[in-house]
């Protein structure tokens, strides 16, 4: 598969991300309408934006600045590799 490079197209899975991203959370609070819904949601999409951003950014800026990793398997082929 070829990489995307167009600027429109970039932006526009980018906000097809964000627009499924509210219509999931919003399908389950709705489920289940209740605080605490609500705040576990915020925190599963906390934390895994956090996740996301040790994954692709910590990790090359300052555990292996010379590895540039292509995903998550990816990257956790390189940490378990590196660890042997």
């Amino acid at each position: 598969m070829k990489d995307l490079t167009n600027p429109f197209w970039i932006k526009l899975k980018g906000i097809l991300f964000l627009l499924i991203g509210i219509v999931a959370t919003a399908l389950v609070f709705l489920d289940n309408p209740k605080w605490q819904t609500a705040i576990l949601l915020a925190l599963g999409i906390w934390s895994f934006c956090r996740f996301y951003y040790f994954a692709f950014y910590v990790i090359e800026k300052y555990i292996d600045p010379t590895y540039k990793f292509s995903g998550l398997i990816s990257m956790a082929k390189h940490l378990f590799q590196r660890r042997r």
